[in-house]
């Protein structure tokens, strides 16, 4: 069940049956991935309603039918992590190779999302805010011990509930990849693989938190290596002799969080773990909700049936880095199921909504520029010059809650709470 094992090879081939559940299931992601393609003028664009997570069905269907898919990409990284293309470069490559939905999840920083958004507007895209959690499993919770996790959490429009205490967890991650780098670089020296810190923080980029692909870039640089993966095999992979740890939180934790912000938690990699059983148990009991189980070669052996059994989505995305080469699949080669989509999306959908509606009862229990701020700090207005003025805050607010109003499974009932207190804090002003 390790990385050797080989992927089955032509997923694709069976022709999907055509039913009326598979039918329902791309009119529903369909909806939800292009809500603006076809919505009457009376019905706000997603511009308009500072990128609405939930236009009613029947006012966005797609008009042109053209196939029964549409393409996902549920795992990629820009510069602001390891990447080497910018947020915008990312998204103009997706849209090139025909994905609809971006995930962008870069290594322990949401930094590259605004950015990403802003690029996807001009191609009718939907970006879902994502980050890549880096980790540890140690069945003992021992500090500085334990297996490498990585945890993909996705999350609304709106982002993370409660921003602020997911960004404290990244921060501390950030800081601890800077240890971890230069305490790799160390190691390396003494191996007579000399390298300068200044070379590796220049490949980084400023403020990016420096990882080991940046370090096996410049081993590549430097001649001490032929390629990434070499640097990996024989020096900072897992087991490697540079190999050294940061200060990840550990999984069950990070799973516990994500939850706790309005996310959606997802394995990545699995097939990378030494032991995945073990792991997989732990954050079952912690709240995992998902799992990569197909990559751009199909889908590997083993891991289907372990997301079966503990009853996990069954995900995957390419973990495109940009690095080009034969060792990388290109961004959205995973096409996953339509079912296994409009899955997601039901699953995620409500979690999303109700992170919504946490973040616009906290504006209206604190009406504040700060508070504002997070209900559209992912979104198209994230440069909007109103903030000052609380009846420009409420309009914003306003438009956020009537493409709530029209969620499916939403009863406004929830919402009388929100429109209590939005009225008194404007009838305050």
């Amino acid at each position: 069940m390790g990385s050797r094992k080989k992927a089955k090879q032509g997923r694709s081939k069976k022709k999907p049956k055509t039913s009326a559940d598979q039918a329902l299931a791309l009119d529903y992601v369909r909806a939800w991935a292009q809500p603006a393609a076809s919505a009457p003028p009376s019905v706000p664009s997603a511009a308009d309603a500072a990128g609405d997570d939930f236009l009613p069905h029947q006012a966005a269907r797609v008009a042109s039918g053209g196939g029964g898919s549409v393409l996902f990409e549920l795992h990629s990284h820009s510069n602001h992590s390891d990447g080497f293309l910018s947020p915008s470069a990312l998204v103009e490559r997706a849209h090139r190779n025909g994905v609809k939905v971006l995930a962008l999840t870069d290594h322990d920083t949401m930094a590259g999302i605004p950015e990403a958004m802003s690029a996807a507007h001009k191609f009718g895209m939907r970006i879902i805010p994502g980050v890549e959690i880096s980790a540890l499993y140690s069945p003992r919770e021992i500090a500085g011990a334990g297996e490498p996790v990585h945890i993909l959490a996705y999350y609304g429009m709106c982002g993370p509930s409660r921003f602020d205490e997911l960004e404290r967890m990244l921060s501390d991650i950030r800081d601890g990849r800077y240890l971890r780098a230069r305490n790799m670089l160390a190691k390396l020296n003494r191996l007579k693989v000399p390298i300068k810190w200044e070379h590796v923080t220049k490949i980084a980029g400023e403020g990016v938190a420096p990882g080991r692909l940046h370090i096996a870039r410049a081993m590549v640089e430097l001649g001490h290596v032929e390629n990434v993966r070499q640097a990996f095999n024989k020096y900072i992979g897992d087991d490697g002799p540079a190999y050294a740890t940061g200060s990840e939180p550990f999984a069950e934790t990070v799973v516990q969080l994500i939850s706790r912000t309005g996310g959606i938690s997802a394995l990545a990699h699995p097939w990378a773990l030494k032991n995945p059983h073990a792991v997989i148990r732990a954050l079952k009991c912690a709240g995992l909700n998902a799992m990569e189980v197909y990559r751009s070669d199909g889908k590997v052996d083993g891991f289907s049936e372990l997301a079966e059994k503990y009853g996990f989505l069954k995900i995957g995305g390419s973990d495109f880095h940009g690095r080009g080469g034969k060792d990388e699949s290109d961004i959205g080669t995973v096409k996953l199921a339509i079912t296994t989509l409009c899955c997601f999306l039901k699953m995620a959908r409500p979690i999303w909504c109700s992170a919504m509606k946490d973040i616009l009862l906290k504006f209206a229990e604190e009406p504040s520029a700060a508070n504002l701020g997070k209900i559209v700090k992912f979104g198209e207005l994230i440069n909007f010059d109103g903030f000052s003025s609380m009846d420009a805050g409420v309009d914003i607010v306003n438009l956020c809650l009537c493409s709530w109003l029209s969620n499916d499974g939403m009863e406004e009932v929830e919402l009388e709470e929100v429109r209590l207190k939005l009225a008194h804090c404007v009838g305050k002003t």
